[in-house]
């Protein structure tokens, strides 16, 4: 995917890797949308989620990122969109499959369960990797 703009938000759980990503993104040239939160204080994470995909519904930006503590309640969250394809990923592995196969368009990451590097690894991955197509376009449209 080779993306211009990207949003990301994070709940207090992922506010220091959230951080870390947006340095990341802005030193490969992606314009960056931070829609939050930026303390400790505890936030409700579906409000950050929602914030993402209105970014992408409206072609603000391109893609997103989530960040929370497991990555599963923004994944959940995320997914109420039916224009949203979000995905938890735990390696590069899994940021590539959900590129080729489900062609996601949010990657979901839990600042709990990865460490900064692999999840700087798996945002690599993400905006690197390319959906397939074929076959696997067949699925997505099922899910559209």
């Amino acid at each position: 995917m080779t993306v211009k703009t990207i949003a990301i938000a994070a709940d207090h759980g992922g506010v220091e890797l959230k951080s870390a990503i947006i340095s990341a993104l802005k030193d490969r040239g992606i314009e960056v949308f931070d829609f939050g939160t930026n303390g400790s204080e505890s936030v409700d994470y579906p409000d950050y989620a929602q914030a993402v995909a209105k970014s992408i519904v409206d072609g603000q930006s391109e893609a997103g990122i989530l960040v929370c503590g497991s990555g599963i309640g923004m994944s959940i969250a995320a997914n109420r969109f039916p224009e949203v394809r979000a995905a938890l990923a735990h390696d590069r592995l899994s940021a590539e499959l959900c590129r080729q196969h489900n062609n996601a368009n949010v990657l979901c990451l839990g600042a709990r369960i990865v460490g900064d590097a692999k999840a700087l690894d798996c945002v690599d991955a993400f905006i690197s990797t390319e959906f397939e197509g074929g076959r696997h376009a067949l699925r997505v449209a099922k899910m559209s």
